[in-house]
């Protein structure tokens, strides 16, 4: 999947940019990431770029979630005492469970305790993607450790705010390594 940034962010892209990329990518599957936006401008966007999923990044209720009209990402960010049992609730295609900063949403480079949730991404019947401080360092660990169905990375292939396709490249190696790693056990 390729994810494209609606939310305010150093990684925010135009949305005529978004559509022109989204023309040019076929087989991959177009990922628009929003943070309590309006439901109209989600569904406008959504349809203008032709998104296959919304990835919902802030505090949208359920029945937001339900609204949306394109398979949904939902995005919880990990605290100490944090409810999983939450997450059935917003019967999402996809959970996405990120690192918990006070006032940020994502992109901000820190992990989260992986260990906490193994039990969680085992037995949850909604796939669960893995997001926050993800680097070709420890991208195996938590792949190994949490056996996600997807991982979620910007920050963490990125030199000096840009894609870099040296750690990309370092990042998948690492990912299948850990992937192989959890499959031995």
């Amino acid at each position: 999947m390729i994810g494209f940034v609606f939310a305010e962010s150093k990684r925010r892209i135009d949305v005529e940019k978004a559509h022109q990329i989204g023309q040019e990518v076929k087989g991959i599957g177009k990922v628009g990431v929003f943070v309590n936006a309006p439901l109209q401008e989600v569904q406008k966007i959504a349809e203008y770029c032709q998104l296959d999923y919304v990835q919902l990044h802030g505090e949208e209720t359920s029945e937001y979630c339900q609204l949306v009209g394109r398979p949904v990402i939902k995005a919880f960010r990990v605290a100490p005492g944090f409810n999983l049992e939450r997450s059935k609730e917003y019967l999402a295609d996809w959970i996405l469970l990120d690192s918990f900063i006070p006032g940020q949403y994502g992109g901000t480079g820190i992990t989260f305790d992986w260990q906490s949730l193994q039990d969680f991404t085992s037995q949850s019947h909604t796939p669960v993607m893995v997001a926050g401080g993800l680097t070709p360092e420890n991208v195996g660990t938590a792949i190994s450790l949490l056996s996600p169905n997807g991982i979620d990375v910007s920050g963490g292939v990125e030199t000096n705010g840009k894609k870099d396709i040296k750690k990309i490249q370092e990042f998948m190696i690492a990912a299948r390594e850990g992937r192989r790693r959890q499959r031995e056990c």
